[in-house]
């Protein structure tokens, strides 16, 4: 008796060693896979449209989700649509600021139900703020993945070390273009999770391409390393996320940010409705 609880004690303590050496981001895609179903990743402009409201959002969807992106405001957007930039350009209106940013992940993180979070942003804002400088901030209040959109494969090769360094997933991006010699070299390079651009578009765009053909692409990707998680975005609403349940997570943004404009525009709080919504697109893939 005696014997069989310290086996069980040795293997609880080596299951928690194993969990804490793997990244939040990959415990998280472990837990989706282990009940059938692909990650909920949600995108939200930090800051919109006041940082109180933002954070305000971030907890009350962090209890369907399974992580949250959360974007810097930029106001010379690369790959936002329309909804994106209207949310970006309250948050930059209302004066938010990279300490902010930053700042609302750190309450986020100290919330009863926090979940992984990626930050999405530009390059030249965290160049201007220090590569080193900026990552060390990240590390600080609970950043776990980043997405640069304009720091492309094989520039970003010394920046995803750094991450690698911090314990922070640099997450590379892949498209309907991208050759298949790239994309061997891309998902070899890569750490635990690659995001697939659903079509040629910028975010928020109605879907061009079938979802059919999109995992039919999609499949491509997984074909080069079934371990590696991959999720796919852009023009993911509640109508389309039933039609990729296959793939490894599906990110929504564009239509949360509209739902938040919607509100406002309406002169109604968006954190419950937001949260709703949320609530509904994980009820359609599970």
């Amino acid at each position: 008796m005696r014997r069989r609880l310290k086996r069980q004690r040795y293997f609880k303590k080596k299951v928690r060693k194993i969990e804490m050496s793997i990244s939040p981001i990959s415990l998280a895609f472990k837990k989706c896979k282990e009940e059938k179903r692909p990650a909920l990743l949600t995108y939200t402009v930090a800051g919109d449209n006041t940082k109180k409201k933002s954070l305000e959002i971030l907890n009350a969807i962090s209890k369907h989700v399974d992580i949250c992106e959360i974007g810097f405001p930029h106001n010379t957007p690369i790959a936002d649509g329309g909804q994106i930039q209207t949310s970006a350009y309250r948050a930059i209106k209302n004066g938010i600021k990279i300490k902010d940013v930053f700042q609302i992940v750190k309450d986020f993180k100290k919330s009863k139900t926090p979940k992984p979070v990626i930050l999405m942003g530009y390059y030249n804002m965290i160049y201007q703020y220090g590569e080193n400088k900026f990552l060390k901030k990240c590390q600080q209040v609970g950043v776990n993945g980043l997405i640069v959109v304009d720091l492309p494969y094989p520039e970003n090769k010394n920046f995803a070390k750094k991450c690698k360094k911090k314990k922070i997933t640099f997450i590379q991006l892949l498209s309907p273009t991208t050759s298949k010699n790239r994309m061997k070299k891309i998902v070899k390079d890569s750490d635990d999770m690659l995001y697939y651009i659903s079509m040629l578009s910028t975010t928020g765009g109605k879907l061009k391409v079938s979802p059919k053909k999109i995992l039919e692409n999609y499949q491509k990707i997984k074909k080069i390393n079934k371990k590696k998680n991959c999720v796919i975005g852009f023009g993911i609403t509640e109508k389309t996320i039933s039609k990729l349940k296959l793939a490894d997570g599906l990110v929504v943004g564009s239509a949360i940010c509209k739902e938040i404009s919607k509100n406002l525009a309406k002169r109604q709080n968006p954190v419950t409705n937001v949260s709703n919504m949320v609530k509904r697109l994980k009820n359609k893939i599970i």
